[in-house]
């Protein structure tokens, strides 16, 4: 059987997903403000409007350079990957997408096919001790390919998750920061709340004493980045998870810009949010990001075709950047530029 389209893997997994319709386009629109499921919180615009701000991104063609086969990989965090796409996190399989996969299963299908892909797979974090433990299980079984990510639970129980995660030696950990304005988060146990500079940077002292890297993901404003820098974050995620922790806030494109500037070489800069093709994928870089997170559609090819339907997602997005790089003129990752693109 040949490579399945993101659409044909979206055609297959639909009506098995709960609340996500396995749209052609993920675009926020079918469901809009569906949590549980895949929706955004409140009005649902924030999905929606991710999406839209990459397709205002216009390209600059130039197709006169000599011949060239375009250079997809780039190095982070010390591993080289074959293209600058990533696999986001998701923490709980069964309450958003339906009954197909178990967390633990999930997490090993997605993370098994990156790696043969080449690249990295983002493990999230939950409610039940045991996803994260899975999670953390499944990362140590690849050598440490993946980053696992930690909601900002109470110092107690990010203390001992972090431990868990450290002894699975990942290509790093993350904590998704904004997490704690999760609508199903609200009042439960553990506890999950904001954090300060001083309690981020404990974390990072933690993981820098383990030579892992530590990203904060949640990151919307140059303000956030610079604490995130004080913090002594290594990367930082400029995300608004995927609009499902406050309505009413800008797009990812809209803001990557400025955060990148702010920071300039001194963090490792990633950007999700509404990311659907190779072409988004170009744009992102050009904007400033080093590399980018995907998540929901990645669930839906998993849903259509399994660990094959990732790996196929992945050699699509990476065949589509090649064609955009191509004819823009970018022969690696390193010469997709600003002066690419426009608004």
């Amino acid at each position: 059987m040949g490579r399945m389209s993101y659409a044909e893997l979206a055609e297959a997994a639909r009506g098995q997903m709960g609340n996500c319709k396995a749209c052609p386009v993920c675009d926020g629109r079918a469901c809009h403000n569906c949590i549980p499921g895949p929706g955004a919180k409140g009005t649902g615009m924030v999905a929606i409007r991710n999406y839209e701000a990459w397709q205002s991104v216009m390209l600059h063609m130039d197709t006169i350079h000599e011949p060239y086969v375009p250079d997809t990989s780039v190095t982070l965090f010390g591993r080289k990957l074959s293209l600058p796409v990533m696999v986001g996190p998701l923490g709980d399989v069964n309450r958003h997408y339906g009954p197909k996969y178990d967390m633990e299963t999930y997490n090993n299908v997605m993370l098994h096919a990156t790696a043969a892909a080449g690249t990295l797979g983002w493990t999230g974090d939950g409610l039940a001790a045991s996803l994260h433990e899975g999670a953390c299980r499944a990362i140590s079984g690849l050598d440490g390919c993946g980053i696992c990510t930690i909601k900002p639970w109470s110092k107690d129980v990010v203390r001992d998750k972090l431990r868990i995660a450290l002894a699975a030696h990942p290509v790093a950990v993350a904590m998704d920061i904004d997490g704690a304005g999760l609508p199903f988060l609200k009042g439960q146990q553990p506890p999950a709340g904001a954090k300060g500079v001083s309690q981020l940077r404990e974390i990072a002292k933690a993981c820098h004493a383990a030579d892992t890297p530590f990203v904060l993901k949640g990151i919307m404003t140059e303000r956030g980045a610079e604490k995130a820098m004080k913090a002594g974050a290594d990367g930082i995620v400029v995300s608004n998870h995927g609009g499902r922790v406050q309505d009413g806030v800008e797009a990812t494109a809209t803001v990557l810009p400025e955060i990148s500037r702010a920071v300039g070489d001194d963090l490792v800069v990633l950007v999700d949010g509404g990311i659907r093709s190779g072409v988004d994928v170009f744009r992102a870089l050009a904007l400033g990001a080093n590399a980018v997170l995907m998540c929901r559609p990645f669930v839906v090819a998993m849903y259509g075709g399994g660990e094959q339907g990732v790996m196929d997602l992945l050699a699509q997005l990476q065949g589509e950047l090649a064609d955009t790089m191509e004819m823009c003129g970018a022969e690696t990752v390193s010469d997709i530029t600003d002066d690419l693109v426009s608004w």
